[in-house]
């Protein structure tokens, strides 16, 4: 497909003219010729996507990643221009292209998920720091400034002041801010309490303890929790070691058997 440069002055530079191949892509059907021309058409706009990705090089993605969204939002323009509707095809092909990019950021430059309205609140609060930085040399802007320059209200400001330094997430094992000592995050956090996976099995046989006559109740505590050997409960009892051993075998037993018959 020949593309010329047309007389009419076009918002954008490097937008070939292609109203009649948009024309004839229209009226073909779907076929080895409409797929020429549609390749034709998305390589002759293919330099001005190009260009709109170059905008977003210095958000943390490379460019060729960026080049390469942006050839998908031209694809998609392409694919649902209506030349019927009487817009020239860049006034679509822009901000679809560019929402295409910013989707991108969107869903997979987060480290974590953060909702839409947060990350329109970090926009309007990075573009307002920049803005102030020009007017305010020597120091960042406070708070009040934002929000008064972004027409924010300064809680939404904060959200977004935090949301600036949330775009990726701190390495575990990365030192901490001060350290000297190599001291991580990591080193920072807790661990699990080995104590929880005995919980279950605590509340499960406290009813069933209550439930025993009180001679076997102190024979289970000084045993389990006074840590007494069998022979000196028996001589604190006045009984003898055997029966100690005989009746915390029979308690236990039967609370084991009543706990597995209530989880059956």
């Amino acid at each position: 497909m020949a593309t010329r440069t047309s007389a009419k002055h076009h918002p954008h530079d490097d937008a070939p003219d292609t109203a009649d191949a948009f024309r004839r892509l229209a009226e073909l059907p779907d076929g080895p010729e409409r797929d020429t021309l549609r390749g034709e058409i998305i390589g002759a706009w293919l330099p001005m996507a190009d260009r709109l990705a170059g905008r977003f090089r210095s958000r943390g993605e490379s460019l060729e990643d960026l080049r390469q969204v942006a050839a998908l939002g031209l694809v998609k323009a392409v694919d649902h221009y209506d030349p019927e509707r009487g817009n020239a095809f860049e006034s679509y092909a822009v901000p679809t292209i560019t929402g295409e990019i910013k989707r991108h950021f969107r869903d997979h430059m987060w480290t974590l998920h953060v909702p839409r309205r947060v990350q329109e609140l970090r926009n309007r609060v990075r573009f307002a720091n920049q803005d102030l930085s020009q007017t305010i040399p020597g120091r960042r802007p406070t708070v009040a400034e934002i929000a008064e320059h972004a027409r924010m209200s300064e809680e939404d400001v904060l959200v977004g002041l935090e949301a600036l330094e949330s775009f990726t997430a701190l390495s575990l094992d990365a030192e901490l801010p001060g350290s000297e000592d190599g001291y991580s995050l990591s080193d920072a956090l807790g661990s699990p309490d080995p104590a929880l996976e005995t919980v279950v099995d605590r509340e499960s046989v406290a009813s069933r303890l209550a439930a025993l006559p009180e001679r076997e109740r102190a024979i289970l505590y000084m045993r389990f929790f006074g840590d007494m050997t069998q022979s000196r409960i028996a001589e604190q009892l006045g009984i003898s070691q055997m029966h100690v051993s005989r009746l915390i075998s029979r308690c236990c037993g039967k609370v084991r058997e009543e706990v597995l018959r209530d989880a059956a």
